[in-house]
């Protein structure tokens, strides 16, 4: 059941970012995702209240949870899940975890993207 929850929520999730997206970034200057950047921002705002609300203030099945905070905003942005992540360990008194994990992974992420792409270019 709870791999149920979790794929309905993400394709939730990933239907509301696509139409978020589509959205938003027209209205705004093409050469900044804009759309992204919202639902990024958005999602880390709903992944604290959903937390809160699903994790510490209630007694829900644990397929709520997974439904909402894995499933659809997970779907929705992997950014909130980061956020939550890098918040949990500043408020467990692992800030140069948090530290390292946040900028490991931008750093990181962006130099795995460029070396997948240019090695992608480079064999295609």
């Amino acid at each position: 059941m709870q791999w149920l929850a979790i794929a309905i929520g993400g394709a939730l999730g990933s239907v509301l970012r696509f139409a978020a997206v589509s959205y938003l970034t027209p209205l705004i200057n093409h050469r900044f995702p804009f759309g992204t950047f919202i639902v990024n921002l958005t999602g880390s705002f709903l992944i604290g209240v959903a937390y809160v609300l699903l994790v510490e203030k209630t007694t829900l099945p644990a397929e709520w949870r997974l439904f909402f905070i894995t499933g659809i905003l997970g779907g929705y942005t992997t950014f909130s899940a980061f956020s939550l992540e890098i918040l949990q360990l500043w408020q467990e008194g692992h800030a140069l975890n948090a530290f390292a994990y946040a900028s490991g992974s931008v750093i990181l992420g962006l130099l795995m993207a460029f070396i997948g792409m240019a090695l992608t270019q480079k064999i295609f």
